[in-house]
């Protein structure tokens, strides 16, 4: 460990500088910023930063080790004592070891968010592992790194793109996710209407901040998305809850509820948990009723990309001219989580003030994974690389399904959804908040169904990711939930 810099000690030279430093060096060993085996500077050093004599700082060094302070080793300098002395004074609240506060003395209160934020469970707060069957987690030793790499090499270097850059994304980047949205998906949008973001979460910040103010009403469906309604209460927004149909978003609902509302949060092609997919119909009657209404609609399509229809349905996004959507994508799904790159696209009328919020939540996402995704998409690799995974998450898909229904049947069920990367499982009368506690222990991820409903309706079922497993992994795991469901022997309301 380096030797602290101690130029911000306070000297005053019209009292006795030794008793100062005396002082000064006790308080920092017992709050905690000298710790146990820190090297001290030597005595020359300083004695220079401070400008005080050397003689001052040798008596000073002296005396402290005498009371046990301070230790020398030979050869290797002056260190703080490991073993204090007993009448060391440690005040309760700033014992470095010590992690209580000293109630007389509280510290200032924290947000109402904040708070609320700590009183979530465990899951609410934590992002998916690497484990077996987390949500959303892709095949990662299935990616082309020799491609990456390779690309990553060419950019590293690059001057410009190691600056900050534009907090609207890099441009051949949002060139090219333009074309491969309007082929895939129908979204209609220039290159400057695409913002890249740090990933799926930023972009429902930004949209919480730009659209609402303290206390508007907007809707979301229910079961849902927990981070689009954290990002949505941290603006102490008014949520009102819209049921399903057929595991998708209840449209024929939306006129019966009375509350003046500022958007609506829905993922259309993948009901996140569900599965459902939006039919046409009740697209269009979507978009007439925010028309009607003028009400923006957030079209979250984050876990879309691989559906067991190949090419997901066309976005509402692309459906009409002029449509009051926001249409939310990430690249985490199908290329790599830790790029955290995610991306808007908003209509043009707006963009400014969407840059504009992004440039202060966190400014620019970096340029150097936005250059190699750019030339991943330009010379083909990713739509190789997402064909490709699009077969192996459907074989893997179906392989779990048999094994469900195998060995699982009639006491779980599969919620058979529109997305391969997901499978929900139905586990009626039984805790599926023990359940998923358990299968985490025995190395399983997952997350507990109970915790995306709001309305705490108690439901029952585990959210899984088959991407990230192997048949011998989806054996066990089915294995062992088997085993749990015929130990769970506690009464269930």
């Amino acid at each position: 460990m380096n030797a602290p810099d101690l130029s911000d000690l306070s000297i005053n030279r019209n009292k006795p500088l030794q008793k100062q430093l005396y002082k000064a060096l006790i308080e920092r060993i017992i709050n905690g910023r000298l710790l146990a085996g820190v090297k001290l500077p030597s005595s020359r050093r300083m004695s220079e930063c401070l400008d005080i004599s050397r003689n001052t700082v040798t008596q000073t060094i002296e005396q402290l080790k005498n009371e046990g302070f301070l230790t020398s080793r030979v050869g290797k300098g002056v260190f703080v004592s490991k073993n204090l002395p007993s009448f060391a004074n440690y005040p309760d609240e700033r014992h470095p070891h010590n992690d209580t506060l000293n109630s007389a003395t509280p510290l200032p209160s924290l947000s109402v968010y904040s708070q609320m934020l700590n009183s979530y469970p465990r899951f609410m707060s934590q992002w998916p592992t690497l484990l077996p069957f987390s949500p959303g987690v892709p095949d990662l030793k299935a990616f082309p790194f020799s491609i990456w790499n390779k690309l990553y090499r060419q950019h590293q270097d690059r001057i410009p793109i190691n600056g900050y850059g534009n907090p609207i994304g890099y441009l051949p980047l949002r060139e090219w996710l333009a074309e491969y949205l309007l082929i895939t998906r129908g979204v209609r949008c220039a290159p400057d209407q695409i913002i890249i973001t740090n990933g799926r979460q930023e972009a429902l910040n930004i949209c919480a901040k730009v659209f609402l103010e303290q206390n508007d009403s907007i809707l979301m469906e229910n079961p849902g998305f927990w981070g689009a309604k954290l990002a949505f209460e941290s603006m102490n927004a008014k949520i009102n809850l819209v049921g399903l149909k057929n595991n998708h978003l209840d449209v024929d609902l939306l006129p019966q509820i009375n509350v003046s509302e500022k958007l609506l949060y829905t993922t259309p092609t993948y009901q996140y948990p569900m599965g459902g997919i939006l039919p046409p119909l009740e697209r269009n009657k979507l978009l007439d009723w925010a028309d009607k209404n003028q009400c923006w609609i957030i079209e979250d399509e984050s876990n879309s990309i691989f559906s067991f229809n190949g090419n997901p349905y066309a976005a509402l996004q692309g459906m009409r001219n002029n449509t009051p959507v926001i249409f939310i994508g990430s690249f985490n799904r199908a290329l790599l989580p830790s790029l955290r790159l995610g991306y808007l696209v908003v209509p043009k009328p707006v963009v400014s003030s969407f840059v504009s919020v992004k440039s202060v939540i966190s400014g620019p996402s970096t340029l150097l994974p936005q250059a190699i995704i750019a030339d991943f998409m330009n010379e083909g690799h990713f739509v190789r690389h997402t064909r490709r995974m699009q077969k192996k998450y459907q074989k893997k898909w179906e392989h779990f399904h048999r094994l469900t229904q195998n060995r699982l049947e009639p006491n779980v069920n599969l919620i058979t959804g529109s997305g391969i990367m997901f499978a929900v499982l139905s586990t009626p009368h039984h805790d599926d908040k023990w359940l998923s506690e358990k299968l985490h222990k025995k190395g399983f991820g997952n997350a507990p169904l109970s915790l995306s409903d709001a309305n705490e309706k108690k439901i029952s079922g585990l959210i899984l990711g088959c991407a990230n497993t192997n048949s011998s992994q989806r054996e066990n795991f089915v294995d062992y939930l088997a085993h749990l469901l015929n130990s769970d022997k506690r009464p269930t309301s």
